[in-house]
């Protein structure tokens, strides 16, 4: 199956050293779900284009009228007409089996630049298929308490996330650099894998029932909000 690892951090900035301890815990989920016998895509935000810096309503931006920001996500661009890198990640998350987000924790919350990545894409897209939570710190906790609130999130883009989740406390003193276990890694290897395991079944049984199930599941969400079912 088709895995995309979602790297949740764009951060050049320490604290935390190393700044982007995010990308150890996304290698060493790439790592483990590759050893199941799958493809792993690591995602991650500072390789994506998601536009150019402009108003879409006038065109670029001048003088004091400058906005800076604009958000235009994938599915406000006529079809097949968003800049590349939008293109090209819509159409993996089409095609991917299954989910792995890896979050830091940033008031209690996922990490933005996560959110605002996953903002760019209709819930149609990610829709009947499962994904697992990974968050991870500097410090004691583990981003445990983002992992609470990516569950809604999740669950609304449509990707429901498994029961199993997994926590990295003092990242930077369980991953090395290139995403192996500096210590206990049998019994790392195990905790993530409990998670992967549930992502491994619920991915399988959720292809099996898109590929041979009766009927067509409902897609919402492929053009506009308001396709929605909502009053």
């Amino acid at each position: 199956m088709d895995i995309l690892v979602f790297l949740g951090s764009v951060r050049d900035s320490t604290p935390p050293r190393p700044a982007r301890l995010g990308a150890r815990v996304a290698a060493a989920c790439c790592r483990l779900v590759a050893a199941r016998g799958h493809a792993a895509r690591l995602i991650d935000p500072l390789e994506i284009d998601t536009g150019p810096d402009t108003n879409p309503d006038t065109g670029p931006d001048t003088g004091d009228l400058k906005k800076r920001g604009v958000f235009k996500p994938h599915f406000a661009y006529p079809r097949g007409a968003a800049p590349g890198g939008l293109e090209r990640l819509a159409d993996a998350i089409g095609a991917a089996d299954g989910y792995v987000m890896v979050s830091p924790e940033y008031n209690h919350s996922m990490s933005p630049a996560l959110a605002h990545l996953l903002n760019h894409f209709g819930a149609s897209l990610f829709a009947w298929k499962p994904s697992a939570i990974v968050t991870y710190s500097a410090g004691q906790w583990g981003g445990v308490r983002a992992a609470a609130g990516m569950r809604s999130f999740l669950s609304e883009l449509g990707c429901l996330p498994v029961s199993a989740m997994v926590h990295v406390p003092k990242a930077q003193e369980v991953l090395a650099g290139d995403g192996s276990w500096l210590a206990d890694a049998g019994r790392w290897d195990g905790y993530v894998g409990r998670t992967l395991a549930q992502l491994d079944w619920w991915a399988q049984a959720a292809r099996r029932q898109r590929t041979e199930g009766e009927g067509e599941p409902t897609r919402p969400f492929t053009r506009d909000p308001s396709q929605r079912n909502a009053p």
